[in-house]
């Protein structure tokens, strides 16, 4: 019973996400509980753009059958696209690009991130969504990208130069 309540605690902390997302779907794919969980999440500092996030969420069934109660799998993917017109407010512009996103896919030692990059010379946002774990890190990633050409978004800092 004990280690009910403490798998079922842990699936609880697991679902809290670090920055705001909204859940728009959930489709279970078996008899288990495993679910594909689908947020949107908007980027805080760009108003107008908004990603799609799925990832796989495994049911209690799953945990209990197969073990590794504090840990969902690293597989996720990512659709970002303008929702609305487009102001971007303080970005961070450089290679390394900023985190939007974060949400618990293991109890302490891994997470799933989204992070923005800007290409400047392209004049695209790029959003990356991808998992982090300490001990093997993870190869697993998505891509998507926001074309600004043509969009005439507004800067609040002011569009910067090459």
């Amino acid at each position: 019973m004990r280690n009910t309540a403490l798998a079922a605690m842990a699936t609880f902390l697991m679902a809290i996400p670090a920055s705001a997302a909204d859940r728009v779907g959930e489709v279970g794919v078996d008899w288990t509980g495993n679910d594909i969980v689908i947020d949107a999440v908007p980027d805080p500092k760009v108003q107008g753009v908004t990603c799609h996030v799925t990832y796989f969420e495994r049911g209690v069934i799953d945990r209990l059958r197969n073990g590794n109660w504090f840990e969902d799998p690293s597989n996720s993917s990512i659709a970002c696209r303008q929702t609305g017109p487009i102001v971007i407010g303080d970005i961070d512009l450089d290679e390394s690009g900023e985190e939007v996103f974060k949400a618990g896919l293991s109890l302490i030692w891994k997470s799933l991130l989204v992070k923005r990059i800007y290409d400047r010379k392209n004049d695209t946002l790029i959003y990356l969504i991808h998992s982090r774990e300490v001990v093997d890190g993870s190869a697993k990633m998505a891509i998507s990208t926001v074309p600004l050409y043509n969009q005439n978004p507004t800067w609040t800092e002011g569009k910067p130069t090459e």
